[in-house]
């Protein structure tokens, strides 16, 4: 009985009741102890875990410095790149604009306007036309004499119309020319009019519409060979010289009009592959630039003309 403590509780409802204090300290040292031990597992787990989630950043960083130093390698590989195709687009581009300059020196000498809406390939295929290009464009723009040239006996411009007597502006070239001379066309085309117009003062009036658009008038005529409708080529005889109209004598009123605008027919009559560059610094009312860039892809293939159709000199025989 030594060494313990009873503790006595006098209750008016319950009566007396007993604690022997040994038996509290005693579950009280046992709680205490399975606590403990509690706690210490679960510690012991924690810092296990916590040590695994360390290990595991710890090779997850590792990793990450691994890929970070490899992408560092990439990017600085990635710069020298950049820097190396930098220095050779700047080369480049200072040899574009070397090459831009000196093509414009030769756009200018050749009287071509450098256009902003052409590339530089197009810009360097003009300035090299072939043969085949040149002769593409010849025949589908006017050009050439369409009378046996005897000179002009009144200019394109402002003048005294010699019938009238009144100063107006002459759209054309009065080409000298005996009565019942040939008419040629002087491009390829379709026959837009072919008859008498008397408002315009032509009188007898062939009207071709040419190609890209280009349209050639031939006024005062005597005699028409060609219907409305019908397509020719360069060189045909599509008329004969005359008096017709308002007229003093007998010579053929010639025009060539661009999208409708009047242009001075002169350079044009001048126009051959002889002096095939003069055009584009005569005459600054057509887009040359633009136009040769699309023509310039069409090529002119001869072929073996049937022998049931005359040539053109047989053509020129057989006109009286």
């Amino acid at each position: 009985m030594h060494n313990r403590f009873t503790i006595t509780i006098t209750d008016s409802e319950c009566g007396l009741k007993q604690y022997n204090l040994n038996k509290i300290i005693k579950k009280t040292v046992i709680y205490a102890l399975l606590f403990l031990l509690l706690f210490i597992i679960v510690l012991v787990l924690s810092i296990l875990y916590l040590n695994q989630s360390v290990e595991e950043s710890e090779a997850k960083k590792a990793k990450i410095h691994q890929a970070y130093l490899a992408l560092e390698r990439k990017n600085g590989k990635l710069r020298r790149e950049i820097l190396k195709t930098q220095k050779q687009l700047d080369e480049k581009q200072t040899q574009l604009q070397e090459v831009s300059s000196s093509l414009a020196e030769i756009e200018t000498l050749i009287g071509l306007k450098p256009s902003e809406n052409l590339t530089l390939k197009q810009r360097v295929d003009i300035t090299k036309l072939s043969s085949e290009n040149i002769a593409a464009i010849l025949e589908f723009i006017p050009n050439g004499s369409p009378v046996k040239y005897d000179g002009i006996t009144s200019k394109y411009g402002w003048r005294i119309h010699p019938t009238l007597k009144k100063r107006e502006f002459h759209p054309g070239s009065d080409m000298r020319a005996k009565y019942g001379t040939p008419v040629y066309a002087t491009a390829d085309g379709v026959v837009e009019f072919a008859g008498s117009h008397r408002k315009s003062g032509y009188g007898k009036l062939v009207i071709i519409d040419n190609n890209y658009g280009f349209k050639t008038y031939f006024g005062h005529l005597s005699k028409i060979k060609v219907k409305a409708g019908v397509f020719v080529k360069k060189g045909d005889v599509i008329a004969l010289t005359g008096n017709s109209g308002l007229s003093n004598g007998p010579h053929l009123h010639y025009e060539v009009r661009f999208i409708s605008r009047p242009l001075n027919p002169y350079w044009f009559i001048k126009w051959s592959v002889n002096n095939f560059n003069e055009i584009f610094q005569k005459e600054k009312k057509v887009p040359w630039q633009s136009l040769i860039a699309m023509i310039s892809k069409v090529k002119i293939v001869k072929t073996q003309i049937p022998a049931q159709r005359s040539s053109r000199s047989d053509r020129k025989s057989k006109v009286k």
